[in-house]
């Protein structure tokens, strides 16, 4: 029996094996109830006998809390057979079709691979029991709005050139085999529990939790749920939020993955992000990050480099800002600008204001634009400011107020991978904002953005690749902060851990943290009709200069006009400037 759990994009078959608890007691977590929707996570569930009951269970809508080193009970026993339908790859020369018994299915972590010629995807649905069939690659396809996405998915690796050199996946040369045995196709004879056996290996070998976390993650692919909820349990055991960077980063990638196993992603997600005290917590640990991790700080510098190099020459500059965040990103840039000349041009800022941002929970863009005039008016400079209370994609331009006599500069600060793109939904509002900025002519527009994918690769790679970016990040803060720093853990449950548990638990339109590789980027820049503008001698210099005073493990190197900031061999923000 299929069932599909609420908006998740999860679903999950009947087996006979004995019913499982999806969260247990657990010596270093726990979630407290608190707050999501029960509408959004009603979830029917089965037991062990032959007749099926459906129900939905009350859920509490307080927020949940993450908890460190505290006893629990028994948070949540979740009464599901939870062996979750299997559709493994097809053979090269053959096609596949997945069936489901239920009425409705939900299609999760579809490869963003180009399909080889040779092969077609049917997917249909039969009341009778889930099968797999053979047919021929020249059978002809209905294109349902599901077909008509895949093809437009299909549109965009080829334009974005997904599978380019330079955005390799960095997958471990230690799991190179058992990837390949996952991906690559199997004898459908072969069981879920046997099939993730030959795949993972003896699993008793594996000691670290690097080593868990993808055998955890490469049984979640299988549908392997038992042994993938094994594994969780033995983890937990092992990770703390206080330990080394392994065992920190490890902690948060187990509770995305349970609570991708849970069906409860997003809600978790939104839970960390309300978490009490949301706001001022969310504040200081953004301001922290960026302060000690230099990559994301020099990203924003170089963005200010780009904009006063902008600046000269004109009397009037106005800056649009899709997500202004505190303001920390301008008031170096108005202090620089006193310094430029003994007349400074007049300088508007206009700050788009997400309605569900931490911003306006504590006071909006109001408070955020009164401190940045008061700093204009002691460095004497002339100031204005205006805040739009809507969200990114409502914004049109007759809102952004953009006047004659003024060079209009437009600054994406690590925004842009919260827009969903085309293998989201057909609107594609990451590439629509891109034109609709294309239109208003602006003078410069400047990226700083992640250097990961988290957006169009399928599950399992996509876990690999959050492992080893976020290694990166753990590492450069290890370096920054103490283990026992009460601000250190605030940045890592108030900055990282929210954005970690997205990119694992979710799927979907709930998957909200969608960055993508710099050749991305660059791709669509460039389609969106904006030319490439390198950093002077002197910007690129002076920030190689600034670096020199932190950790020499910081890197940074220029690279088809962009800035890339790095930790030792990982780039972790790419910064460019645009025309």
């Amino acid at each position: 029996m299929s069932t599909s759990y609420g908006d998740t994009n999860l679903s999950a078959r009947k087996s006979s094996s004995e019913r499982m608890q999806m969260f247990i007691s657990d010596e270093r977590f726990h979630y407290r109830a608190n707050s999501y929707l029960s509408d959004i996570y009603a979830q029917a569930y089965f037991t062990n006998s032959s007749r099926v009951h459906t129900s939905h269970r009350e859920v509490s809508s307080a927020p949940y809390d993450l908890m460190a080193n505290t006893r629990s009970s028994i948070i949540l026993n979740t009464p599901y057979n939870s062996c979750f339908s299997s559709a493994k790859q097809p053979d090269s020369s053959l096609s596949s079709n997945i069936c489901h018994h239920s009425s409705q299915s939900v299609l999760d972590n579809r490869s963003s691979e180009q399909p080889d010629s040779s092969l077609s995807s049917n997917i249909s649905h039969h009341s009778s029991q889930s099968v797999l069939d053979n047919r021929s690659s020249e059978h002809e396809v209905d294109f349902t709005e599901d077909d008509i996405r895949l093809k437009l998915q299909e549109l965009e690796q080829a334009l974005l050139n997904d599978n380019d050199p330079d955005q390799d996946m960095g997958i471990d040369e230690e799991w190179v085999e058992p990837i390949k045995e996952l991906l690559v196709a199997s004898s459908p004879k072969e069981s879920s529990s046997e099939s993730i056996i030959y795949c993972i290996g003896n699993r008793k070998e594996a000691q670290t939790p690097k080593q868990l976390l993808f055998d955890c993650a490469a049984a979640i692919l299988e549908d392997s749920i038992e042994e993938a909820q094994a594994i969780i349990n033995e983890l937990r055991h092992m990770v703390s939020i206080q330990g080394d960077p392994p065992q920190r980063l490890a902690a948060y990638l187990v509770e995305g993955l349970a609570a991708r196993i849970a069906s409860s992603g997003q809600g978790l997600y939104k839970a960390l992000k309300c978490k009490e005290p949301p706001t001022s917590d969310r504040l200081s640990a953004m301001q922290i990050l960026f302060e000690v991790c230099p990559c994301f700080k020099f990203g924003f510098m170089a963005a200010n480099y780009a904009i006063t190099e902008a600046f000269k020459g004109e009397e009037r500059v106005h800056i649009i800002d899709f997500d202004i965040n505190q303001g920390s990103q301008y008031i170096t840039l108005i202090q620089s600008l006193s310094t430029m000349s003994n007349n400074p041009p007049h300088l508007r800022i206009t700050g788009v204001d997400d309605p569900e941002s931490v911003q306006r929970a504590v006071g909006g863009l109001k408070i955020i634009g009164q401190r940045l005039e008061k700093l204009a008016e002691g460095c004497g400079v002339p100031f204005e400011f205006r805040a739009i209370a809507s969200r990114t994609e409502d914004v049109t331009p007759a809102m952004l107020d953009c006047r004659p006599g003024e060079a209009l500069l437009v600054n994406f600060a690590f925004q842009l991978h919260h827009m969903p793109d085309e293998s989201v939904s057909t609107v594609n509002q990451r590439d629509q904002l891109l034109r609709m900025v294309k239109g208003l002519g602006p003078k410069l527009v400047t990226v700083v953005e992640q250097d990961v994918n988290t957006n169009t690769a399928p599950f399992f790679p996509r876990f690999v690749e959050v492992y080893n970016y976020y290694s990166a990040v753990f590492n450069s803060l290890d370096a920054a902060l103490p283990r026992e720093s009460a601000d250190r853990m605030n940045v890592e449950k108030q900055c990282l851990a929210r954005d970690i548990v997205n990119i694992v638990a979710c799927e979907g339109a709930d998957r909200i943290e969608r960055y993508e590789a710099a050749g991305k980027w660059r791709a669509r820049m460039t389609m969106a009709g904006f030319v490439s503008c390198p950093f002077n001698a002197n910007s690129s210099g002076s920030i190689r200069s600034l670096l020199k005073s932190y950790c020499d493990r910081y890197k940074v190197k220029e690279e088809g006009g962009a800035l890339y900031f790095g930790w030792e061999d990982k780039t972790l923000v790419v910064a460019s400037a645009w025309q």
